[in-house]
């Protein structure tokens, strides 16, 4: 005789939190690309969810691992539901537009459709001390930014050309996959990020809705979520900045 056991209904979940990087501790296409091939081959045919909690990060990055998910999800007929917790904000939200539904908590932080780029400039410290910078370059702009010299006006003007560049990428990709859902209101691409109730006015966000609530929706009351993680090396810097961050958002 066979015995037979019942087992609830596994939903194909993604988790894709932290930062964007390059780094080995961090997401990125090295680290995320083996478990979305899994995911994509559990969920085949049917639903993958996109765990997200990220404050973005890399602008490369945050491409990369969008357009693979995207390239994964067609390959085996998937189809994309985002879930943000914390924060699905800049490079965050630019890996949940992957999906075609995305959802999130009353008080997630969305949006921030930006780029920032910035330093220091060390120039009136090194005066101020007596110390001499002495730099040798080849290449008439080898130094541009270079944090010790003064800052000059064609190399402010060189980077803010280089940080539109990027938001263009970034807006197009966002009005690419939510197209008329958005609101026309000039805030959603200025940068500033918004709670997720006010996300689903803009059209950012398409409706409230937590991780566990989506699963059971997918899989019955009884389903459970059948997770996928990037393998990742954390180093002690990387635990302590996300200590850092769960406590900015919390406080």
């Amino acid at each position: 005789m066979k015995l037979m056991f019942w087992r609830p209904k596994q939903v194909p979940v993604l988790r894709l939190h932290g930062l964007i990087a390059s780094r080995a501790d961090a997401l990125n296409i090295d680290s995320v690309k083996p478990a979305l091939l899994k995911a994509c081959a559990a969920a085949a045919g049917a639903t993958l969810v996109l765990d997200i909690d990220s404050p973005g990060g890399s602008p490369v990055q945050s491409d990369l691992i969008g357009r693979a998910i995207l390239h994964e999800a067609e390959i085996k007929r998937v189809k994309l539901v985002a879930v943000i917790g914390e924060a699905g904000a800049s490079g965050g939200y630019w890996l949940a537009c992957a999906a075609s539904t995305i959802r999130a908590n009353p008080m997630s932080i969305v949006g921030s459709i930006g780029v920032r780029g910035g330093g220091f400039g060390l120039s009136d410290l090194l005066a101020r001390y007596g110390v001499e910078r002495r730099l040798y370059t080849a290449g008439g702009n080898k130094a541009r930014l270079d944090p010790f010299s003064p800052e000059k006006p064609e190399d402010r003007a060189f980077i803010q050309t280089l940080l539109d560049d990027v938001h263009t990428q970034f807006k197009t990709w966002v009005r690419t996959r939510r197209g008329s859902r958005l609101a026309e209101d000039p805030k959603v691409f200025d940068g500033s990020f918004f709670l997720g109730q006010e996300g689903v006015a803009l059209g950012l966000v398409d409706a409230l809705g937590d991780l566990d609530t989506v699963v059971r929706e997918l899989g019955g009351e009884k389903a459970t979520a059948q997770v996928f993680r990037p393998r990742r090396r954390r180093s002690v810097v990387s635990r302590l900045t996300g200590a850092a961050m769960r406590g900015v958002l919390e406080g």
